[in-house]
């Protein structure tokens, strides 16, 4: 009789009680696809910083020992999946647990949250845009948005009017930092967003569009990432993967919009999660 083995995959991100972000919704979302989330929380936070008012508390000091624990029981995991970042050592920790907690065909997923709309986070420094490149470098996904993608290569910014080589090119640039695959994400173009997919050993990268379905919102770049993670994990190719985390986000968004869902709240995307249940 066939043994059947769950996917379990750990996720190195905060836990924001409120807002709908990070762990919040990584875990939900890897749950409905079949996947055993096992969450290593960076920091406490009662909501996400886009709040007035907020608490939080710096996991740092605590993260490998938490993790020293699970490297006593000998676990490993089939994917590890990283997020935001706060400080220098924590990028540095996470580089170390990857490595501790990997096995031989372990999927490392690395969002490099670093910047949006041309604009590095107030809380990154030059130093910590490096040690995220070794941290790039040891990712089998790497999901920078375009902002992300040109801070790591070093690449003058603009909102709109990229070309395919140009955005080819920044791919490449971040493959040969060592990640095997790249996702650069919400490239605008007229009313789409266009996600550039360039996959293992690919010397041309495909340009997966999906129109926009509204404003931007906390949260749907943690959406978008643990629904990619799901899809690659239960065997969809990249090129499908990207499909279903982009149409998800969108129709996260609409939904979101038809309930007047406070923009701060991000995306109410229970109301349809029903659509990720692994079948």
């Amino acid at each position: 009789m066939q043994t059947y083995t769950q996917k379990k995959i750990a996720v190195i991100n905060d836990l924001s009680g409120y807002g709908r972000c990070s762990l919040t919704v990584a875990i939900p979302i890897l749950s409905a696809m079949g996947i055993q989330c096992c969450p290593v929380p960076t920091a406490i936070l009662s909501n996400h910083t886009e709040f007035p008012v907020y608490f939080f508390d710096d996991y740092t000091d605590k993260m490998r020992a938490y993790a020293g624990k699970w490297q006593e029981l000998g676990l490993t995991f089939d994917g590890i999946s990283t997020g935001f970042l706060g400080s220098m050592e924590q990028i540095a920790i996470v580089t170390d647990l990857v490595e501790m907690l990997s096995k031989e065909d372990t999927e490392v997923f690395v969002d490099p949250v670093m910047g949006d709309h041309g604009i590095l986070y107030a809380t990154y420094t030059e130093e910590m845009c490096e040690e995220m490149k070794n941290l790039v470098g040891l990712a089998d996904v790497v999901t920078p948005n375009v902002t992300e993608a040109c801070i790591l290569t070093d690449t003058p910014y603009k909102e709109t009017g990229w070309t395919r080589r140009e955005l080819l090119n920044m791919a490449m640039m971040l493959r040969l930092m060592g990640a095997k695959s790249v996702v650069i994400t919400g490239v605008r173009e007229g009313n789409f967003y266009t996600n550039v997919v360039l996959g293992r050993g690919m010397r041309e990268a495909e340009f997966v569009k999906v129109k926009s379905g509204g404003g931007q919102r906390p949260g749907t770049g943690d959406v978008f990432s643990s629904v990619l993670a799901g899809a690659v994990l239960n065997g969809k190719s990249l090129r499908d993967s990207v499909e279903q985390a982009s149409r998800f986000v969108k129709d996260c968004i609409i939904k979101s919009d038809e309930l007047e869902i406070p923009h701060a709240n991000g995306v109410c995307f229970e109301e349809i999660l029903g659509r990720l249940a692994k079948k």
